[in-house]
């Protein structure tokens, strides 16, 4: 009996430690991460959980005030990491890049904030997530740098802009009638300029189904946005990743809507069959447009905890 009660001492002892060991984590840094300061986000339940960082996407797309919508529920199993790149929201407050923006410092911010992230908690390893232009940030870490990433979540990601912009251009100018022929003649892919961007997408959105009157505000933000992302906007644009990422030796795993023509699913589809790793699978959600970790946040976090979770 005495025995008995010494080894069930010890296990309360050991039980105890290690659930007093286990904290959550709900913080901001600011860091440094290619010679300026930059913010992010860390929230879980326990911060013994394995690290999701996840790439927005716009460029200049900050999610944090979104995060709780669309991580609410990864938060419980993962420490959810959201970070403003360069440029972006908080860490544009902090300060102002010191380089000219090009997709080589995106690359390497993202390869730096992620060793800092692994040296920080001690792992060798995260789960990363790429949305939109983030997705190319992703692909650039999973095709360089597979051994940090147990896996690579590409959401509605960029694969083949121009095919796709292109695509969707002649779905418009054939659906969308006389009263969009005038502005969407002048688009030309890929994009020479702001306007030809904002005539493209307002009439995207118009045919998904967003209110007219609501775009007619945003040809002076896309003009402002433009100011700062154009270009290197553009070079991402240019990427075809059927010819310069045929192979990901690392888990990869795909978010698409099926009615997302930004970047098209078809393409995702298509990309999805073509492209060799060691495990890969796609998820096509119904009803779903281009922004589906907001529209369909739910449904898109179980995914993650049920079937890429591991």
């Amino acid at each position: 009996m005495h025995i008995t009660y010494l080894k069930f001492l010890l296990v309360f002892v050991l039980v105890g430690n290690q659930s007093f060991c286990q904290k959550p984590i709900d913080t901001s840094e600011k860091i440094i991460i290619g010679r300026i300061k930059q913010y992010i986000r860390l929230k879980g339940k326990d911060d013994s959980k394995p690290i999701l960082l996840f790439l927005h996407g716009g460029p200049g797309g900050s999610l944090l005030s979104k995060n709780d919508q669309i991580t609410g529920k990864l938060q419980q199993h993962f420490i959810v990491v959201q970070w403003d790149q360069r440029e972006t929201g908080e860490t544009l407050s902090l300060n102002k890049s010191s380089q000219p923006l090009s997709l080589s410092l995106f690359y390497n911010d993202t390869h730096d904030l992620i060793d800092t992230l692994l040296k920080k908690f001690r792992r060798t390893k995260l789960y990363l997530a790429g949305y939109s232009w983030g997705s190319g940030l992703g692909f650039y870490i999973a095709g360089k740098y597979p051994e940090l990433l147990y896996a690579y979540i590409a959401i509605s990601p960029m694969i083949n802009q121009w095919k796709s912009d292109s695509i969707s251009l002649a779905m418009l100018k054939e659906t969308m009638g006389k009263n969009a022929g005038k502005e969407l003649a002048q688009v030309k892919i890929p994009f020479e300029n702001a306007e030809q961007l904002y005539y493209h997408r307002k009439w995207l959105l118009k045919h998904e189904g967003q209110k007219f009157a609501s775009l007619r505000l945003r040809k002076s933000f896309v003009q402002a946005w433009a100011h700062t992302w154009f270009d290197v906007f553009s070079r991402a644009n240019e990427l075809n990743l059927f010819e310069s990422l045929r192979k990901i030796n690392c888990p990869v795993y795909f978010f698409a809507g099926e009615k997302d023509y930004k970047t098209n699913y078809t393409i995702t589809t298509e990309y999805f069959n073509k492209v060799s790793a060691p495990k890969k699978n796609l998820f096509l959600i119904a009803n779903a447009g281009h922004e589906l970790p907001e529209t369909h946040s739910g449904q898109f976090q179980d995914i993650i905890i049920d079937k890429i979770l591991h």
